[in-house]
């Protein structure tokens, strides 16, 4: 059976517009209990008491997804704040949840989200959670004292502050006292400023750790704080051989932009040059930052090996200096050959024709390689496609738009490389 309704009357028409009026009101009140993650959550790394209060000493996240979605959102709360304040060397943790009003003052049909429980799934147990226990337990950090082996000792110029500052690599293993707990610590932060970040076993015993401290003096005593750390799995290579793996790596905002990067990566890879055992170092997953930080490492190294001297870059890279590269720096191939490239550019005159012209060649022959071995694998199943699974494959063959990826590729990688070269020129 069918049923036939009538037109709207004009007192239904007002009543569903007020319903939506409604709705729409609700709406914006519930909008006003979301909060950005990102801003909410409040870090800092506190060496005295004064900078618990002091809003220049507050960091805030780049990421929270991990913990709050991809929106990186928590609903339910108004002026909601996050501390997570770490003493600066030891990281002890004080954990505390501010807000203005809650959802539930409003609508009692309504829960806000669980931003306590989130962050407990993160930090091990034994934080604080009341103030007054956080200052006491910082005024026992100079009693905190950096892990491991000394590795490398360096000094930095701050400006701002006008003096320098003292700064120490340790080369530390899990078995060391207490750095079981101080490193579950520390990993938290990996949350925060690495996008895909996740925690490691720390049980297997083929981790690496270095940890970079920075030394200085509260009340004519010496401490220590936590500037930042890398990780490095050693893999087994056939027959007798490791080949260390970088897995993490982070500078503490407080400290990017200073160095620290650089010292730490030409630091690890001066630790295992010495080990004979090592085939050579990589990285897995880099991040575009990361290779940045590492073609300026290895050229800085490379450019004193006889190998790598002005008259021999002018004949091109050959193997002896991939062979010198790998077995005095630990280098593979593919990245000696990037070192190369770098150091032939800065020695070549690009105002030359001639000489821009070998050089863009060159280097567009490498860039090249992975496409002809992709045309070759193509051609091969051309002959076993069906004609509209041909045609569209055809479109991916196209010389004109290879050209033009290629050049533009060339392009990136020569604005990559000078920003190398302009480095090197200020270290």
């Amino acid at each position: 059976m069918r049923i036939f309704r009538g037109p709207l009357t004009k007192t239904t028409k007002m009543q569903q517009c007020t319903e939506m009026a409604g709705m729409n009101a609700m709406e914006k009140k519930l909008a006003e209990y979301k909060c950005d993650t990102n801003e909410a959550i409040c870090l800092k790394l506190v060496r005295f008491a004064e900078d618990m209060d002091d809003e220049s000493t507050t960091i805030h996240p780049e990421y929270s997804h991990q913990l709050y979605g991809d929106n990186e959102v928590a609903f339910g709360y108004k002026g909601l704040q996050i501390q997570l304040y770490y003493s600066a060397g030891n990281l002890s943790t004080l954990f505390k949840v501010k807000y203005t009003s809650k959802v539930t003052e409003t609508f009692d049909c309504m829960e806000p989200d669980d931003v306590e429980g989130k962050i407990r799934e993160i930090i091990p147990a034994g934080f604080c959670c009341n103030t007054d226990d956080f200052i006491s337990l910082l005024e026992k950090e100079a009693n905190f004292k950096p892990f491991g082996t000394l590795l490398h000792t360096y000094h930095v110029h701050n400006v701002e502050e006008g003096g320098n500052f003292t700064y120490q690599i340790h080369k530390v293993d899990v078995s060391c006292p207490g750095f079981r707990e101080y490193h579950e610590r520390l990993q938290t932060f990996l949350m925060w400023f690495i996008e895909t970040a996740s925690f490691i076993d720390v049980d297997d015993d083929r981790w690496d750790f270095f940890l970079v401290f920075e030394k200085y003096n509260k009340d004519g005593e010496t401490l220590f704080a936590t500037v930042g750390y890398m990780t490095v799995y050693n893999y087994y290579v056939y027959p007798d051989k490791t080949r260390p793996r970088v897995s993490q790596m982070l500078i503490l905002p407080p400290f990017q932009g200073e160095g620290h990067g650089a010292q730490l990566l030409e630091a690890v890879h001066r630790f295992y040059c010495d080990l004979p055992k090592v085939q050579d170092i990589t990285a897995e997953d880099p991040s575009e930052d990361y290779v940045k930080l590492r073609d300026y490492v290895l050229v800085k190294l490379c450019q004193k090996l006889p190998s790598f001297s002005s008259d021999k870059l002018s004949l091109g890279f050959g193997d002896d200096m991939a062979t010198e590269a790998r077995e005095k720096l630990k280098i593979n191939k593919k990245h000696a050959r990037r070192v190369y490239e770098i150091l032939r550019l800065r020695m070549t005159d690009m105002s030359d024709e001639t000489k821009a012209r070998d050089y863009r060649l060159e280097v567009k022959r490498r860039l090249f390689a992975p496409t002809k071995k992709n045309q070759r694998e193509m051609t091969k199943m051309m002959k076993c496609l069906r004609p509209e699974e041909l045609e569209s494959h055809i479109s991916q063959m196209d010389t004109t738009l290879q050209h033009e990826e290629l050049e533009k590729s060339y392009q990136e990688v020569l604005t990559e490389y000078r920003r190398v070269i302009e480095r090197l020129a200020q270290a």
